[in-house]
């Protein structure tokens, strides 16, 4: 039954996400335009719709998962298909949330590290699709992580949390420093930088450097494979912010140590 509420909830939360996924970019770059002209458009508004007929959901078109199941993945209304990622997020994020319930338990702790889970899942989808990662999610982030150690939720102190957003913001802000120094060019947004610091505060400081390593260089042979297969977007750019969502997920799982262990890193937790 446990699996069950977890699963459950998880799916719910899934379906929030879809929500995020779709409109958070969508907010940020009309803050950006400033125009005010332009109709309300936020996380409640307006209600769910069709992407292609504009036509108002009904209430069981947006039951998770099954909503789509029994639509055959086609919109009720003009029959358009539905994009498979809604269910699939959905779903992941149903076994996330089972996962870390059997992981850490069915405690607060669990719920830290589902939510901790869930919002690098919004941010990697995010930022695959418009190379943006929202401050309304990496502020989240950081500041769940100070609250969840403040409350002896993690692992670790509040100090480490603290150090650990510092270190985190400080170490990609500095490589992008320079690197815009040396080259002329940006070689990362600041929204990585934010989204290491909220890392950062979930693992702490000695966390970092694995982490680090095993996002270059999962993003560097990622990056290859697409050149060679001719599949890299004409600005060569891959988005750094799944593979360090990516690698702090592992690293929350099967801890700093064994990372660092496995690296042949002296300075292991």
């Amino acid at each position: 039954m446990t699996w069950v509420i977890a699963f459950g909830l998880g799916l719910v939360i899934g379906s929030f996400v879809n929500v995020l996924i779709h409109r958070l970019p969508r907010m940020v770059m009309a803050e950006l335009k400033a125009d005010q002209s332009q109709p309300r458009y936020d996380l409640s508004w307006p209600a769910s719709h069709c992407p292609h007929c504009q036509t108002t959901l009904k209430w069981q078109h947006n039951i998770p998962l099954l909503s789509f199941i029994g639509l055959k993945g086609r919109c009720g209304f003009c029959q358009q298909a539905i994009s498979p990622l809604y269910p699939w997020i959905e779903f992941v994020t149903g076994l996330t949330w089972v996962a870390c319930a059997w992981h850490w338990g069915f405690n607060t702790t669990a719920l830290c590290w589902a939510l901790f889970a869930t919002t690098l899942l919004a941010l990697a989808v995010i930022d695959w699709q418009t190379t943006l990662l929202p401050d309304d999610l990496t502020q989240a982030l950081v500041w769940g992580g100070l609250m969840a150690s403040a409350m002896q939720w993690l692992p670790i102190g509040l100090d480490q949390s603290v150090w650990g957003a510092v270190t985190g913001y400080g170490v990609l802000w500095l490589v992008a420093t320079v690197f815009q120094h040396l080259t002329g060019k940006q070689g990362m947004g600041a929204g990585d930088f934010k989204l290491l610091a909220g890392l950062g505060t979930w693992l702490g400081p000695l966390a970092l450097i694995p982490l680090l390593i095993l996002a270059s260089l999962s993003g560097a042979i990622f990056g290859l494979t697409l050149k060679f297969t001719h599949r890299l977007p004409a600005d060569g750019y891959v988005p750094f912010g799944p593979f360090l969502a990516a690698a702090g997920l592992l690293i929350a799982v099967v801890g700093t140590a064994p990372i660092t262990a496995w690296m042949g890193l002296s300075f292991a937790a």
